[in-house]
């Protein structure tokens, strides 16, 4: 493993960033699939393989970086259960629940610009 140097730009720039409580809460939100997740699991507790199936084209992979990303933010509860076979569910916290109702705000933003600038129609939540 390499140790960071602590007098770099980069070094510099991302502490001075998580200093900024905007750029901290994007930071944790940031990442293609982050808000289709949180949206996906605001209707309740959902498994593996429900979030795979209901978030069109995101791979394995790539759900399963997101999901441990967002569980080590705080954002998400993986709950696993000691039976046969394993089980596992994933919820939102308290803490990602209260953005909810900014992402969906977001997304009616995000509806209203590709219309008005692409002439594009859609939304996050089908």
């Amino acid at each position: 493993m390499t140790n960071r140097k602590e007098n770099t730009t980069n070094n510099i720039n991302r502490n001075f960033l998580s200093d900024c409580n905007l750029t901290y809460a994007v930071q944790l939100m940031g990442g293609r699939w982050k808000l289709p997740i949180l949206i996906r699991l605001s209707n309740g507790k959902k498994r593996f393989g429900e979030l795979k199936r209901i978030i069109p084209n995101i791979t394995e992979r790539m759900l399963t970086l997101q999901l441990r990303e967002l569980e080590r933010d705080g954002l998400v509860i993986r709950t696993v259960y000691h039976e046969v076979p394993p089980r596992v569910e994933y919820e939102l916290t308290p803490v990602s629940s209260a953005l909810i109702p900014i992402c969906l705000q977001l997304d009616d933003w995000g509806a209203k610009h590709k219309d008005v600038h692409l002439g594009i129609s859609s939304t996050l939540i089908p």
